[in-house]
């Protein structure tokens, strides 16, 4: 499936362009080598400074008391902080998504302003300003509650905008069978949507997992003792800065290597109880009113007169951070943008096919009066 989509966008290459891919390939592979090898002898001869690579600065980088009291207790605090922030994430991501969804028009504009905001203030802004308030006002752990918070205003906001992308990315049949049963949009929204886009978003939601664990290093600008601010006391210890910082960029990279496998292989199990399609990736946030985006977020906000179907061309719609992912596959069952040129041409090539398929019939129907006169 990935190579047909691939397909859609890009010609394939052929033998003079393999060819010419081949070789861009080498030449990128050895100028990769040679920068290696002149990282190395850098740092195995630094021009004023110890050799970095000498196993007397690498020994307290990895012995057992630095895992025993700096690298496991600094790891406990980042799993500790990305726990609870990813709890609160969710619940706030789930809360005010919705309530970006409903009918009310005050509970929707208030949604909006609160999750437009929360993605617009950078994250360490946010942890200062936190940390700054939670010490004036002597509450305990200033700096572990801050990182927490911010993380959940910030993570919260996108998974709001998860949900929302979920629920325009179920088919149209969905709501409509609510409402035939006589449940309204806010309950066909509670009872049926949300539950399937939730299910929808968990993919793209682990994936989220890795920005917030990342996003916790962050906590040791304002003292947050993280595992990025135990390796860094660890290295003014013996001064081999560079080794541990290596060493908590291996437990980084392990921790966020297993969650993005994971993310990787939830799609595939999860997809056979959902009619919305799993996100592997969640899109990420966009600034306050890019128009930037596709269709199928307004395409679900538009009204239905008595619970009917949708148009099938809708108006030009402009949104923020919907999921754009396999357009040209959703497009079909979202429904057309009547100002978008490739809209324009899929249905004049519908309608040259129809005018075809009339005249064809109008000649053999001549053809067959013909023949019996």
């Amino acid at each position: 499936m990935a190579a047909n989509e691939s397909a859609l966008l890009f010609d394939q290459p052929g033998p003079r362009m393999r060819k010419r891919i081949k070789i861009i390939n080498w030449i990128a592979a050895i100028v990769f080598v040679a920068l290696v090898v002149l990282i190395l002898t850098r740092l195995y001869n630094p021009p004023d400074g110890e050799n970095q690579l000498s196993w007397e600065l690498w020994k307290p980088a990895i012995d057992g008391e630095a895992w025993a009291d700096f690298y496991l207790p600094g790891l406990w605090a980042t799993l500790r902080a990305t726990f609870l922030a990813v709890i609160g994430a969710v619940v706030f991501g789930l809360f005010f998504g919705v309530g970006r969804l409903i009918p009310n028009a005050v509970v929707r504009g208030v949604c909006g302003i609160v999750i437009e905001f929360c993605r617009a203030v950078p994250v360490l802004i946010m942890m200062i300003f936190f940390w700054r308030w939670f010490a004036f006002m002597d509450l305990p752990s200033p700096a572990y509650w801050s990182v927490v918070l911010s993380l959940v205003l910030y993570n919260g906001s996108v998974v709001a905008e998860l949900v929302r992308s979920g629920v325009g990315n179920l088919p149209n049949g969905q709501h409509e069978a609510a409402v035939a049963l006589g449940l309204t949009r806010t309950q066909s929204l509670l009872s049926v949507e949300v539950p399937q886009a939730i299910y929808a978003m968990l993919p793209a939601a682990v994936t989220q997992l890795v920005v917030v664990l990342k996003d916790t290093a962050l906590g040791s600008i304002i003292m947050y003792t993280d595992l990025l601010q135990e390796s860094r006391r660890l290295g003014s210890m013996y001064f081999n800065i560079l080794q541990t910082l290596v060493v908590a960029g291996v437990v980084y990279f392990i921790l966020c290597w297993l969650l993005s496998r994971l993310a990787e292989w939830l799609p595939v199990r999860m997809q056979q109880r959902t009619m919305a399609p799993t996100e592997a990736e969640p899109v990420a946030p966009i600034a306050i009113l890019d128009p930037s985006n596709a269709n199928q977020i307004a395409v679900a906000h538009e009204e239905r007169p008595l619970g009917g179907s949708q148009r099938l061309y809708h108006v030009h719609h402009r949104g923020t951070n919907a999921s754009i992912r396999n357009w040209r596959r959703t497009r079909y069952t979202q429904g057309y943008d009547e100002t978008q040129p490739q809209s324009q041409k899929v249905r004049n090539e519908h309608r040259h096919h129809q005018h075809h398929h009339h005249h064809g019939g109008q000649d053999d129907a001549s053809t067959q009066s013909g023949t019996k006169r």
